[in-house]
């Protein structure tokens, strides 16, 4: 069961206990993949795709026959769902539309900001433990309300070759152009360099294990990419009004992503500490992946103390959580004091499942204390900003002097003759 901690440096310290990407012998062989993936293309895919995912594939692109037999095998109920949430995710996202605008200094000067969407996009979606269907709608729905021309997903196969009906529906209802049955640091390549049957992409963006992560990072400069997304966590603050069976719940909920997720507490009593690990030994027995949560859960759950909200509230700002629930009479007051979080879950019916799948904001959210600096994947990662600058003939002749000065004094002589040459000679003597 979590430890009870009541020192916040404590805390800390074992919340940065989990994996980094600093492993010597994992950044090492996806550098390895990387390069072959760039020199090889669809034949290293196809050798990674056998050694790793256990399967020899021959045409990497999901086509229309296994598209439609995804529609006719997916189970109608499943179907009606993913299609009511791609709707609040995409009514959620449009609001983030960026638009393009300028304005005028006087007669002769323009300046402003030109939206455009990449051409590209490329969206990882991981197989693993348990197919993210949700990841599928949280990524490609963002690009094709940005306006992306082109939208390819790339994801794991199953043993047979194939794809779940699930993942392709969920792809195709979401927007995607092309689904790609390739997973792991390959893939990632394969989208960054382009291969024969993969089209290289601008961005690429979704999560995945840690060989993913590397191979985003080493993307990075090659592409864009969203962000380097670490094992998942939750936060949640909890005082005497909140019920201690809904608190383990929503620990729980966590926990089972993955054996390196982190599921924290900040309670305010010993005793209602004590009622929470209770429900979590309870509700830890007859999970399915008990093995998973209670990994997690025994490896990096923790409890901590606080003397007052106060102090409850610095602490999470410090942590900057991937999910904050915030389950305390009047959770509203504190909703403006939360400065660090990738999302906040306000009240006692907003758990953090309600996000992952169907209130409408992004679930790709920034881990590992990026909260900090960083924000959800939303359409803004997929539109580019572009300057705009115009001057007239008279307004550029005021400005002169004291641009050439501004450039002689770095010492970049070209950049004043390129004013200079405009109006015949110097003008700054």
């Amino acid at each position: 069961m979590p430890e009870i901690i009541q020192n916040r440096q404590e805390l800390m310290a074992r919340i940065k206990e989990r994996s980094s990407l600093d492993n010597p012998e994992v950044f090492n062989a996806v550098l390895e993949i990387m390069s072959n993936i760039r020199s090889n293309g669809d034949k290293a895919l196809r050798e990674y795709t056998a050694r790793f995912d256990g399967v020899l594939i021959d045409d990497f692109i999901v086509c229309r026959d296994e598209i439609d037999d995804a529609y006719r095998n997916i189970d109608s109920e499943l179907l009606e769902i993913i299609r009511e949430a791609s709707l609040n995710i995409r009514r959620y996202h449009e609001k983030q539309l960026l638009e393009s605008w300028s304005y005028n200094e006087g007669k002769g000067i323009r300046l402003g900001q030109k939206i455009t969407p990449v051409n590209k996009a490329g969206v990882y979606v991981p197989g693993g433990t348990a197919p993210l269907i949700s990841s599928v709608l949280m990524n490609v729905i963002p690009a094709k309300t940005a306006g992306v021309k082109e939208i390819t997903v790339c994801t794991p196969p199953l043993k047979d070759g194939s794809i779940d009906a699930p993942r392709i529906v969920a792809a195709c209802e979401a927007g995607a152009d092309i689904i790609v049955k390739a997973g792991g640091a390959q893939a990632i390549f394969a989208m960054a360099f382009g291969t024969k049957t993969v089209p290289k992409v601008d961005i690429i963006t979704g999560p995945g294990n840690i060989y993913v992560a590397n191979a985003k990072k080493l993307a990075f400069g090659y592409c864009g990419i969203d962000m380097i997304a670490g094992p998942s966590e939750i936060l949640i603050i909890a005082d005497e009004s909140a019920d201690p069976t809904m608190v383990a719940a929503d620990m729980l909920g966590q926990a089972e992503h993955d054996s390196l997720a982190a599921a924290v507490l900040i309670a305010f009593s010993p005793e209602f500490a004590g009622k929470v690990n209770f429900e979590l030994e309870k509700q830890l027995s007859d999970l399915p992946r008990r093995r998973i949560a209670g990994e997690s859960i025994s490896g990096f759950g923790s409890i901590y103390i606080a003397k007052d909200i106060n102090d409850a509230i610095e602490t999470a700002n410090e942590i900057a959580p991937e999910h904050l629930e915030l389950l305390v009479a009047d959770p509203r007051a504190y909703e403006q004091d939360v400065e660090n979080a990738g999302a906040i879950f306000i009240g006692m019916y907003s758990p953090e499942p309600l996000g992952d799948y169907w209130a409408g904001p992004n679930h790709t959210l920034p881990t590992g204390g990026t909260a900090a600096f960083y924000s959800p994947l939303g359409v803004y990662n997929f539109q580019k900003r572009t300057s705009i600058i115009e001057y007239s003939r008279e307004d550029l002749m005021k400005a002169a002097p004291k641009i050439c000065r501004f450039a002689r004094a770095e010492e970049l002589e070209a950049h004043a003759r390129a004013i200079e040459i405009r109006f015949g000679g110097k003008k700054d003597e």
